[in-house]
């Protein structure tokens, strides 16, 4: 089966010379994806003929779009006014079954605007949720939502959990995925009406659900899944990224002081390069939107060539998987369940 990818070739801070670079990249990794490249078609084509790589023509297709979102333009301009925009044209690709799954590295808002607009959400689904991972001193964990969806109620809080839960479930081949809530506090008095609402829910529900997590247990790595609000969720997104960078800064401030310094850094490389890539934000790119019927992966818009090379790798992974497929099955066993 070949995998089909929509790639919003002009989206992002940087567009085509990144995302095509990535594109050619992930043709070489996986030998069964095959790309749409969809933007300004002479800027697309004259970016690939400057490659020196050796995947034929035959692994993708151009689609010309005569329009850009820009990185901030309103969602609502972008969906009423550019309809011939790349990131339409590439999340259109997903409706008519043209391809698998859509990469985008554009606005957020207007990404979620649009993708909502276009593929609808999954019968029984109030809002879709983007999901990412997060670094942890284990590997890796997921956190949903982050920052699609401010003030969500408890019910919209257990859709949130239902939908990372079978995601995480057949994207990382955990048979029954642990989930926690993000709270103040591990003991169960502690927190909002809602988020203790949100936990009775999630006790009901057959989902494997473990408890209260803190904001310093994401990094722990104690769980597969922490479920939180948009809002909650961006902030620790962005103050994770923030401390990433901040630790880099005070490492090369560190070793760049003096002579000696600066030996000790030269002796020390390898273990400094694995460092900065164990926290390196671009490793984890690519959120998916969640709850769509249709897959979406949004790439961080100042993605490097590696970082948004990621962000496919994750809607690759997500294709096979039949993530919405999945997702929507269950959520309509859940339906007839509760008639």
């Amino acid at each position: 089966m070949t995998i089909k990818v929509s790639i919003d070739a002009s989206g992002g801070d940087y567009g085509i010379p990144v995302t095509i670079k990535a594109g050619i990249k992930a043709l070489g990794v996986f030998q069964d994806l095959h790309l749409y490249f969809v933007g300004d078609e002479s800027s697309i084509k004259a970016e690939l003929d400057s490659q020196p790589s050796n995947i034929p023509s035959s692994r993708y297709t151009i689609i010309h779009a005569s329009e850009v979102v820009l990185m901030n333009e309103s969602p609502a301009i972008a969906l009423r006014k550019k309809k011939d925009s790349s990131m339409r044209v590439a999340i259109n690709l997903v409706k008519i079954l043209k391809v698998n799954a859509c990469v985008s590295a554009g606005n957020t808002g207007a990404l979620m605007a649009i993708s909502r607009f276009v593929l609808r959400t999954i019968k029984g689904i109030d809002r879709p949720a983007i999901m990412g991972r997060m670094p942890t001193m284990t590997g890796h964990t997921h956190m949903l939502d982050l920052g699609a969806n401010v003030d969500s109620k408890p019910k919209a809080l257990v859709e949130f959990a239902t939908m990372g839960s079978i995601a995480v479930k057949h994207t990382e081949n955990i048979a029954s995925p642990t989930i926690a809530l993000l709270n103040i506090g591990e003991e169960d008095m502690k927190g909002s009406e809602k988020i203790k609402k949100t936990a009775e829910l999630l006790k009901a529900s057959s989902l494997n659900y473990v408890g209260f997590v803190e904001g310093d247990d994401i990094y722990k790595g104690t769980v597969d899944l922490i479920v939180c609000d948009g809002f909650e969720g961006n902030i620790a997104l962005k103050a994770s990224e923030g401390v990433a960078l901040m630790m880099r800064h005070y490492l090369k401030q560190a070793f760049t002081r003096n002579l000696l310094t600066k030996l000790v850094a030269l002796i020390a490389t390898p273990v400094l390069k694995d460092f900065k890539s164990s926290l390196n934000p671009g490793k984890y790119n690519g959120a998916s939107l969640l709850g769509l019927q249709g897959i979406v992966v949004k790439s961080h818009g100042g993605a490097n060539v590696d970082s948004f090379l990621a962000a496919i790798t994750e809607a690759y992974v997500e294709a096979h998987a039949k993530i919405s497929d999945k997702i929507s099955f269950q959520i309509s066993k859940e339906l007839e369940h509760n008639e």
